[in-house]
């Protein structure tokens, strides 16, 4: 249900949000890819999230909102851990091994797991043998998409980090998955942007503190990091972490969900075709099989839920 009446709404903004969601979103996979090949995951998920953070909470107490709710802001850490430390710390080292396109495919298959990890839903789910069927059927498409990296790293000679990085993206998914299913379910008095701030901040001081236990800092060539690099950290900063989820938030009050959800159908394509233009990626007829696959699969289970 919307809570704003369409006609105050403005067209054009609307279709300009959509756009930042399926294009900036879809970007992001890219230019995380051209940033840890030169700076470590730690140094960017730090300068990435607690800059944006940062900036979310000043704009936040500007506007009047009580920034400091101890319950709420671990609450808020803990989400960010799940979400922004460990889910898209899973992407961008698994970007290290894989290309960013073949990552973003593999992750257009989230609805699958929340369908598997939401325990209230079980029952609602697996007596549906659409759900049932889209799940058998975006698993087919996992498999398909790694199939090729699968059998180069487990043969002589194989890349053995590609393979390492398809089981770190499992974990990542699950954790993702986990982070927001406990979001959904827990309520909390921040608003949803301070919610986020306080994740972005959460889980920039992690990486931080994670990269100073694991001596990752010493290893950073700050010199040997190209001006290109940095300003992939500051497009991820404020296009992928500040506009984009603006977007998102302003879309889910205005538009119903399941439009908005529709953002997880284009941003694989967009991420497969900066690869391949841009970073000269090469993505095979069996992976495209394996994307159009998980789709259908991710289909099969969002329609159902949908209609429900």
């Amino acid at each position: 249900m919307e809570t704003q009446d369409e006609s105050q709404i403005s067209k054009a903004k609307v279709i300009a949000a959509f756009a930042v969601i399926y294009i900036v979103w879809g970007s992001t996979y890219f230019f995380i890819q051209v940033t840890v090949q030169e700076m470590p995951v730690i140094a960017m998920g730090t300068f990435r999230f607690l800059t944006a953070g940062l900036l979310v909470l000043i704009w936040c107490g500007l506007k009047g909102e009580k920034l400091f709710l101890w319950k709420d802001i671990l609450f808020a850490v803990l989400i960010g851990c799940l979400l922004l430390f460990i889910g898209n710390g899973a992407v961008a080292w698994s970007e290290q091994f894989l290309p960013s396109s073949i990552v973003a495919v593999f992750l257009a298959s989230t609805p699958i797991w929340f369908a598997l990890l939401d325990y209230s839903k079980w029952k609602e789910n697996f007596s549906d043998s659409r759900v049932l069927i889209g799940l058998i059927t975006g698993f087919i498409g996992i498999v398909l998409l790694f199939k090729e990296n699968m059998r180069e790293g487990i043969s002589h000679g194989g890349n053995f980090g590609e393979l390492v990085s398809i089981g770190v993206l499992i974990i990542g998914s699950i954790s993702w998955v986990s982070g927001s299913l406990y979001a959904k379910y827990k309520s909390s008095a921040f608003s949803g942007s301070l919610n986020a701030g306080w994740q972005m901040v959460g889980a920039g001081v992690v990486y931080a503190a994670a990269g100073a236990i694991n001596g990752d800092w010493h290893q950073v060539h700050w010199r040997e990091i190209s001006p290109g690099a940095w300003l992939s950290v500051l497009y991820l900063i404020t296009m992928g972490s500040l506009l984009g989820y603006s977007a998102y938030v302003w879309l889910l009050k205005v538009r119903p969900a399941t439009q908005v959800s529709t953002h997880g159908y284009v941003n694989p394509v967009v991420a497969v075709l900066l690869g391949v233009s841009l970073g000269g990626e090469r993505i095979s007829g069996l992976q495209l099989t394996g994307l159009g696959v998980i789709l259908l699969g991710v289909l099969l289970v969002t329609l159902s839920q949908y209609r429900k």
